[in-house]
């Protein structure tokens, strides 16, 4: 986070964190051009179209209360995902889940949770937990967009 004010709240400050990171994996696939974008650059098969799209569906499962039928596959384009259509999608999630965090009072209230689960964890764990998938991921994106074209930097 480049600001640093001194009397935020805490939703604020999780969600900053949150926001940066996002944008920044956002970032990573912008100007990537087929087929690299989402052909695996690691043994594992990872791409940069891949991440997206997959953090894509772990928002909607944290904050929208969406389950993913094939947590795997969530890792892997289709052949009909689009650079601009994946972008987009996951940042409309992003303003969707941003609008359930805004509206939450407290946050040691649940988060949204897929009806066939357990107890949902508090929208306090769920953002601290999506700071860490997000960076994790981030850092994932910066390693492939440099083995792409050698950018680095957020």
């Amino acid at each position: 986070m480049t600001d640093r004010p001194d009397h935020t709240d805490e939703k604020a400050t999780l969600r900053g964190f949150l926001d940066q990171l996002r944008n920044s994996v956002a970032g990573k696939v912008v100007g990537v051009p087929e087929p690299q974008v989402r052909t695996g650059q690691v043994p594992s098969g990872t791409s940069l179209l891949g991440l997206l799209r997959h953090l894509a569906y772990v928002e909607r499962f944290y904050f929208l209360g969406e389950d993913a039928d094939d947590w795997p596959a969530t890792m892997r384009p289709s052949a009909e995902d689009t650079v601009d259509g994946v972008l987009t999608d996951y940042r409309k999630t992003v303003e969707r889940a941003n609008q359930v965090i805004d509206a939450c009072p407290d946050l040691a209230l649940p988060a949204p949770r897929p009806p066939r689960r357990g107890a949902a964890p508090s929208m306090r764990w769920v953002l601290v937990h999506m700071i860490e998938e997000t960076g994790r991921h981030a850092g994932h994106a910066d390693i492939l967009r440099e083995q792409i074209d050698g950018s680095t930097g957020r």
